[in-house]
């Protein structure tokens, strides 16, 4: 069994104490993990910061190169890195398969907008005392980003972060989730191949709340880039003090079916947003909230096709299913399930366990109220509910504490437009699921689901300092 210490300086090193990583699917133990230290941790951030000096300087398009040459050694070992995923993290491999494909695109994504930082040209002298003046901006890296990863996309949520900081010439000190290690760990001799200086790159594992401190307040770090829960988001706020903060959050994403809606064309979409990866997702399609006139063959065409996907192990190229990351995750699914059922709920379908693995549930008449609707789910948990105006839905919608994407099926535009104008959420996507995302285009939510923006390009703005330059010039010189 294979020990993994930490990634410093562009070399492996032991470390204080190890921590044995379980599979969820089995229960085994598939490594050793260095838990690292708040020194080792500052170590890392100090070694970041003097790697930075120079990297800074580099050009973009040998930044650029750097990471076109990751994204082709990654290609090449794809099917690896998609097999890591379903044993650490339980994702069927097909699930697997499609994150690596986003990952590869994601750093192609980074190497591109590595080009295209640009500054804007002020009208100085569109202002009274502005003559003889010429101004623009520039865009300068910022120093070392403090990168803190979750469990369900242990590559490509990675990529979101660690890509746009090496396109805007910053360094990393990158802290991935407890139960996801290996997926990071896998891209430290990568990046060194694909001829990242040492140092701008370091990986340090261990658990969030020991190492929190030091990567969010040490004076070398400049950006927190965090994805994960609110409460610790909060957290991570309130120690940032004066620190730029990207902070990608929860939700209980929201589906809205319009009448008119061909129901049958989209159950498959909305079955796989709800359930994909066991619904650990945070824009995973929580709630659906479906018009009265298609609410009972939608919930029919719901129960039938959530019935065909398949339980079992994450190798097995038919699986759907598979165990939830945690037995605690596991638990808190089930006693939730039980206090919305206590309230009033009904469960159409599933809720049952196995193992480690929960039979994906889908439930009518739960409270406004419940925690099913109003907190976070993060497992394979669905409520229907039927209403008769749209306002009324959309005002559903809106009433929570989240806000992070919404999905609407209409084939009324003006019905569209309103929920559009009225959604309160980061993102509303028309005659989709909520679930839907591409890697390039803006991606952040509002209330408790964060602030800021990821997306290549949005994360690379937000990892860099805009610095104004003015020129005073003689406009009399040589006449």
């Amino acid at each position: 069994m294979k020990k993994w210490g930490l990634w410093i300086k562009g070399k492996w090193e032991e470390g204080t104490r190890y921590e044995p990583l379980h599979a969820p699917q089995t229960g085994e133990v598939i490594a050793e993990i260095a838990q690292a230290t708040e020194a080792e941790a500052k170590r890392a951030i100090e070694v970041a910061h003097e790697a930075f000096q120079q990297f800074r300087w580099m050009p973009a398009h040998q930044r650029a190169g750097i990471l076109m040459k990751a994204v082709q050694l990654l290609e090449a070992k794809k099917e690896e890195a998609a097999q890591i995923i379903a044993t650490e993290a339980a994702k069927p491999i097909k699930a697997a398969r499609t994150e690596l494909i986003r990952t590869i695109q994601t750093y192609q994504f980074a190497a591109e907008e590595a080009k295209r930082i640009y500054g804007e040209r002020i009208p100085m002298d569109a202002a009274i005392g502005g003559e003889d003046r010429i101004g623009f901006t520039m865009r300068v890296p910022m120093g070392v980003v403090s990168a803190i990863t979750p469990f369900n996309f242990p590559f490509n949520l990675v990529a979101h972060k660690v890509g746009p900081a090496i396109a805007a010439g910053n360094a990393i000190v990158l802290k991935p989730a407890e139960k996801t290690p290996l997926s990071s760990l896998f891209l430290a001799e990568l990046f060194q191949e694909a001829g990242l200086p040492d140092g701008v790159l370091n990986i340090v594992t261990g658990f969030g709340p020991d190492l929190g401190p030091v990567l969010n307040t040490h004076p070398h770090v400049k950006n927190i880039t965090f994805t994960g829960s609110p409460r610790v988001g909060k957290e991570i706020r309130k120690l940032a003090e004066f620190r730029k903060v990207t902070l990608e959050l929860g939700s209980n994403s929201a589906l809205i079916i319009d009448e008119g809606v061909d129901v049958g064309a989209i159950i498959g979409r909305v079955v796989e947003g709800a359930f994909s990866y066991n619904g650990q997702v945070c824009i995973s399609i929580q709630r659906i909230y479906v018009h009265r006139s298609l609410y009972q063959p939608f919930l029919e065409q719901l129960v039938e096709r959530t019935k065909q996907l398949v339980i079992g192990s994450p190798y097995d190229e038919k699986t759907d299913i598979t165990a939830v990351i945690t037995k605690d995750s596991l638990d808190r699914l089930s006693s939730w399930i039980a206090e919305g059922v206590q309230a009033g709920a009904k469960v159409v379908y599933g809720g049952t366990v196995d193992g480690q693995v929960m039979t994906p549930a889908i439930l009518t008449d739960v409270p406004h109220q419940a925690k099913l609707i109003q907190e976070e789910v993060f497992g394979p948990i669905v409520s229907v509910r039927p209403f008769d105006q749209l306002e009324e839905a959309v005002g559903w919608v809106n009433d929570s504490r989240y806000g992070l994407n919404a999905g609407v099926y209409t084939p009324d535009l003006n019905h569209a437009f309103y929920c559009v104008n009225h959604i309160e959420t980061g993102g509303v996507l028309i005659n989709d699921i909520p679930t839907y995302r591409l890697d390039h285009m803006p991606y952040g939510g509002i209330k408790d689901s964060g602030t800021g923006r990821e997306g290549v390009k949005f994360a690379l703005m937000d990892m860099m300092e805009e610095k104004f330059v003015s020129f005073h010039w003689d406009h009399t010189y040589g006449r």
